[in-house]
Order: structure tokens, then C-alpha cells, then sequence
């Protein structure tokens, strides 16, 4: 079995600084789908047989190397990383940022068009805040919009 265009569904979680690890486990178990936590440290995952964690070597972007090159139609990526959601989709995979949106191709233009404004104002000295805080609601909503895709990916089958 190759890693792309493997038969069944995954879990991709880009781990490092990911706030909602711990809702990842409780859907995957209710669905009995295999979870891929990828960061380039260690770190406390279940001891569970649907729980994987994968260490890679540290630098830039070899995480989302990781995952990208594994993300199908049949995954789901967790992330906040703009760029890393962008060839996830292009891989076809169902994306969610960890406050519960979607990814989705017409919605990666825009998240990295305003990535690329914070970028360049940041450059340019300008102060500009971050993320806002992760709240319980961001939480509620991305329990649910994993459920979703998991369900959906589970019909398609």
C-alpha cells in the first residue's frame, strides 16, 4: 500500500502548538480511525492502537512535509498552518483549522493572500496581534466539524 491513495481514512495532525489533540482522540476512537500526530518533538499521545506518533527531524517545514505528502482524499488534516491546509487540499484532503473551520478551496485564497499582508506588515515594523485566543466555543465547533467530515468521508466509501 502506497501512502497516498490509501483505502482507508486517516487522521493527520500537524501536533506542534495543536489545541485540540485530545478531541482529535475522543472522535477518532468513536469512529475507530487511526490518528497521525507529526511534530518534530516528542510528546504524550494515548497508548492506543489507533494512535500513532510520528517524530520527524527538526527544520522547517519537515512536519508539513510529512503530512502533505501522505494527505489524500481519504484524510482529514488538522491544522492552523495556512500553507501546510493549501497542499492538503490540492492533495484532496478535508481540512480543519484547530478553531473548527474548513479549509476549503475557496476559502485557501483568501487565508493566504491575508497571510501574506501580516507577513509583509510584520516586516515592515508594523505591530499586529495574533491569533485570537482559542475559546471553548472554537472548541464545540471543531468537535463538531470533525464528526462531519468523518461522517462524510465514511459515506463515501
Amino acid at each position: 500500500m502506497s501512502a497516498k491513495g490509501s483505502e482507508s481514512l486517516k487522521i493527520y495532525v500537524d501536533g506542534d502548538a495543536c489545541p485540540v489533540k485530545e478531541e482529535v482522540y475522543k472522535v477518532a476512537f468513536r469512529y475507530q480511525v487511526p490518528v497521525m500526530v507529526v511534530a518534530n518533538s516528542y510528546m504524550r499521545v494515548p497508548g492506543h492502537a489507533l494512535v500513532e506518533q510520528v517524530v520527524v527531524a527538526a527544520g522547517p517545514d519537515v512536519a508539513d512535509d510529512y503530512i502533505a505528502e501522505r494527505a489524500d482524499e481519504k484524510s482529514v488534516v488538522i491544522t492552523a498552518d495556512i500553507l501546510l491546509a493549501d497542499r492538503a487540499i490540492k492533495s484532496g484532503a478535508t481540512v480543519i483549522a484547530p478553531n473548527g473551520k474548513p479549509f476549503t478551496e475557496n476559502s485557501i485564497g483568501n487565508a493566504i493572500a491575508v497571510r501574506a499582508i501580516m507577513a509583509d506588515l510584520r516586516a515592515g515594523g508594523d505591530v499586529v496581534g495574533g491569533p485570537a485566543p482559542f475559546k471553548k466555543t472554537d472548541r464545540s465547533r471543531f468537535l463538531s466539524a470533525l464528526d462531519e467530515a468523518l461522517v462524510r468521508l465514511q459515506r463515501s466509501d
